[in-house]
């Protein structure tokens, strides 16, 4: 018996070595080579100029005052664009979980923005409804009376903010709309019997189903917002001063 489940086990292990060995060169290369470039010199447009630096690449880094505001500029962005999608998303989810009449219709156009290229995004945001002058939003506020906003003047953050969330709410409305679907709806039902509000029924039977999702929402996007770049460069270039850097 033992010898039986030993070579299951090896056997398990030998199919799986492949996949698992891909993965980790995937991993650690690219973090070896980050590791390695950060004690050299290396300049894109001097490449004769090479060598060791020891921890002077990081002496500088610490030594730069613009870091930590630009630090927080990257965590405050991080924090609302994720509170955001996730606060947005679940609402979403609970409204498109409902049925109504072209519900397919309005699930496509809700979730169009997350298949549209950040550069792409950033463009449509800057020139055709963030613009001061030509914007369709700019248009709007001038049609009830008031003077259209510089978005990326004087709110350069919060327009960055605002073009994220409208380009990631999609993905978390899919992770979140998949997990509200398995929730069994005779919960929800009883509970109503019972006598519970829509709000204390989103609070003890919903948020908990979505907990695993929501965890899963948080991590994924956290990830893919500290890498952020293409929405920053084509909007502000980091500005007005180090603002959105």
């Amino acid at each position: 018996m033992t010898t039986t489940s030993s070579s299951r086990s090896f056997s398990a292990a030998a199919f799986l070595a492949p996949a698992v060995s891909a993965l980790a060169l995937w991993m650690i290369v690219p973090l070896a080579m980050t590791v390695w470039f950060s004690f050299r010199r290396y300049n894109l447009l001097n490449p004769a100029s090479r060598g060791s630096v020891g921890l002077q690449n990081y002496i500088l880094l610490l030594s730069e005052p613009e870091l930590w505001p630009v630090i927080g500029n990257t965590l405050l962005m991080v924090g609302w664009v994720t509170g955001l999608t996730v606060v947005a998303g679940t609402l979403l989810a609970v409204l498109f979980d409902q049925p109504f009449f072209g519900r397919g219709i309005a699930r496509l156009l809700v979730i169009a923005p997350f298949f549209v290229m950040p550069t792409v995004s950033a463009l449509i945001w800057k020139n055709l409804l963030m613009h001061p002058v030509n914007g369709v939003i700019a248009f709007a506020i001038r049609s009830v009376g008031f003077e259209p906003i510089a978005w990326f003047d004087d709110w350069p953050l919060v327009s960055i903010v605002i073009i994220v969330t409208w380009q990631w709410l999609p993905f978390a409305l899919l992770i979140l709309l998949t997990a509200m679907q398995s929730l069994d709806h005779n919960l929800i039902e009883a509970a109503r019997m019972d006598g519970a509000g829509p709000l204390a029924r989103l609070w003890h039977i919903i948020l908990p189903h979505l907990k695993g999702a929501t965890a899963v929402v948080i991590m994924v996007e956290m990830i893919f917002f500290l890498a952020i770049f293409a929405e920053i460069y084509i909007t502000t270039a980091g500005g007005p001063g180090i603002a959105t850097t």
